[in-house]
């Protein structure tokens, strides 16, 4: 896992802080009033008093040491209700020992009855626990379930009128889940079970009205919308009978795999919906909030180069969100910039969306465009990655992703633009395979022309894109449509993942961010496993890995590393503003001169298609680039 600093958590629950603060005194005074009569408490004033002090300032702190103020208690269980019997336990203690050693020698006041801090811990305990038991209690009334689903029903949408077919573990959490989060849009109707001994019963307030076979006339009598299957375990033959019977009586019929199911490896049901990328990131997707990242965006001319990529329509999809005053769509592939157009055309009608069918290695057709439209901001999105393929067309990666970037700069600093953000790799760090290779020079490039310029030209580092065209997922999914087998390279192979929404989101974010010369990454979290992905996809589709679906390994292909990096050596990372976007700066030595030199060179070995001489030449550049499998430049021995 890469470490690098982190920012402490926010502050939560600082209602309950303050409650405490207040309570707590007062559950010294209640004890006393327990133990005592009205009349003898005036000889323990001084000593409710210092008791009571101690306990609003002790108590607090330990409540923070057992992570009372890190919970979100509307969904608090046994196992909160334990922590804070043992808080309120060992607040009680330490209290206590305080008034019998250093209160005892500062003050002169009546010692505890022994029982006072039995009593103070049953009080605490009530008290800490009710303020945040009655979170939940107040959450889960029906009438608070009631509003929830009347503002839904208002405000967005008619719920849609569901059966659980399984009302086992899964069933109940599927139907709780449904009870707390009317925002899915699902009202449970009944349970369904293949256990006639259910019948008859309820979870969660919800009657198990029969089996599969009573599907058809539920359907009909509750008018049902859908079947939700929550049967984690059963074969994946049960799971087919119940999605036929669903079609034969017209009802959709779709599977919630849930975290619980997913971390548990249970998820064994049949794919009805498509699988959601978020589904194999085992982490939360990031979310880089809003309106102030793009403001730049607002009313300017915007360029995005390979517009009809996977990365570079989304981009242009979030771009047109901040409404710019032109956007320019520049690809090489005019059926990939023809169907981008049409969909910004129909979701976006006021846009201002101006195709450029031209090559990023065109320098004269760049100027031209540049100088006619003078977009202010450029994102870089175009770019050879197949890693393979590069491999083999050493010289068609040079020219594309360091000379097309090298085209574009000169024209984006003739021109004026303000902003320019590279789309770049983890495969640029320490490279083994050309492609990460030339990302690298491509790197050096863009903190070169903000040395020169003091514009905010910069880069943005990416992991693997999950859903990408040509990444490993829709690979995955078409092996197993056709029943596979499912094709791993290297049973140890790793990478970062983000989804695609992720990364067009760091790059707005990284431009509204950059200064000049930084490379930006996000925090993926940790490396995943490539088969592990492959074994949760295969699960997802409701089929088991070695049973329904086999995977093989077939070796590391050229330029594969096992794992990736996201940072080189000398890029220290830091922290910016926003707490999942880190920063390297650094690792570069070449001044304008040289690397001009350099490149000058290199575009005449790539000219030549000499691919040994550019392969040394690239090393030159970038030092550590050790080309993979043994591969060398004829300069290297």
């Amino acid at each position: 896992m890469t470490n690098w600093p982190r920012k402490l958590p926010p502050i939560r629950n600082r209602y309950f802080f303050i409650a405490d603060v207040l309570l707590m005194p007062l559950a010294v005074l209640i004890s006393f009033l327990l133990r005592l009569d009205v009349a003898r408490l005036q000889f323990y004033t001084r000593t409710i008093l210092i008791f009571a002090a101690l306990a609003a300032v002790v108590k607090p702190v330990i409540f923070h040491l057992f992570g009372l103020y890190r919970r979100y208690w509307r969904y608090a269980s046994a196992n909160e209700l334990v922590n804070i019997a043992l808080a309120t336990l060992t607040g009680t203690a330490v209290v206590t020992l305080l008034m019998y050693s250093l209160a005892s020698l500062l003050m002169d006041f009546h010692p505890l009855p022994r029982s006072i801090p039995i009593l103070d811990w049953l009080v605490s305990l009530l008290i800490v626990g009710g303020t945040r038991f009655a979170v939940r209690l107040v959450a889960d009334h029906p009438l608070a379930r009631l509003r929830r689903n009347n503002h839904l029903n208002d405000d967005q949408h008619q719920q849609q009128r569901a059966l659980v077919m399984g009302a086992g573990d899964t069933g109940a959490l599927i139907v709780r889940e449904m009870q707390a989060n009317p925002g899915l849009g699902l009202v449970p109707v009944g349970l369904l079970d293949d256990n006639r001994a259910k019948v008859g019963m309820t979870i969660h307030g919800v009657l198990v009205q029969g089996s599969r076979d009573d599907i058809p006339r539920l359907a009909r009598e509750e008018r049902i919308d859908e079947v939700i299957i929550a049967m984690p375990t059963a074969p994946g033959r049960a799971i087919r009978e119940v999605v036929t019977i669903c079609q034969q009586a017209s009802v959709a019929c779709k599977t919630m795999p849930g975290i619980y199911e997913l971390l548990s490896g249970q998820v064994s049901v049949k794919q009805i919906r498509e699988v959601r990328i978020e589904d194999l990131l085992r982490r939360e997707p990031v979310r880089i909030s809003g309106a102030e990242a793009g403001r730049y965006l607002s009313n300017a001319v915007v360029l995005v180069t390979g517009a009809g990529g996977s990365i570079g329509a989304e981009l242009c999809r979030q771009i047109a969100l901040y409404d710019p005053k032109e956007l320019l769509l520049l690809g090489h592939g005019e059926n990939s910039i023809h169907n981008i157009l049409l969909e910004l055309t129909e979701k976006f009608p006021h846009l201002a969306a101006r195709p450029l069918i031209t090559d990023v290695r065109d320098h004269d057709r760049l100027a031209a465009i540049l100088t006619r439209h003078k977009p202010e901001v450029v994102f870089h999105a175009a770019a050879h990655k197949h890693v393979p393929l590069m491999e083999a067309n050493v010289a068609e990666a040079v020219m594309n992703n360091v000379l097309g970037t090298r085209r574009l700069l000169q024209a984006t600093e003739a021109n004026g633009v303000t902003r320019f953000v590279l789309v770049s790799s983890d495969k640029a760090v320490n490279p083994v395979n050309v492609m990460g290779a030339t990302k690298r020079v491509a790197e050096l490039l863009v903190q070169d022309a903000a040395r020169r310029t003091g514009r905010a030209y910069v880069a943005v580092r990416f992991g693997n894109v999950l859903g990408s065209r040509g990444s490993v997922v829709p690979l995955f999914q078409h092996q197993i449509a056709t029943g596979g087998p499912v094709t791993v390279t290297h049973p140890e192979m790793r990478r970062f993942f983000m989804t695609i929404p992720e990364a067009v989101q760091l790059i707005i974010q990284a431009a509204a961010l950059g200064q000049g010369s930084e490379i930006f990454v996000l925090d993926m979290g940790e490396q995943v496993r490539i088969v592990d992905l492959a074994t949760e996809l295969i699960r997802l589709s409701g089929l088991q890995p070695g049973r329904d679906v086999e995977i093989i390994f077939t070796g590391s292909r050229p330029g594969e590393k096992l794992s990736e990096e996201l940072f080189a050596k000398g890029e220290e990372p830091r922290l910016t503003q926003h707490e999942k976007i880190l920063v390297a700066q650094g690792n570069n030595l070449w001044d304008s001169g040289g690397l001009e030199q350099h490149l000058r060179e290199l575009e005449v070995l790539a000219r030549e298609s000499d691919e040994g001489r550019i392969m040394a030449k690239m090393q030159e550049i970038v030092p550590e680039y050790r080309p993979w499998g043994g591969r060398r430049g004829d300069n290297e021995q």
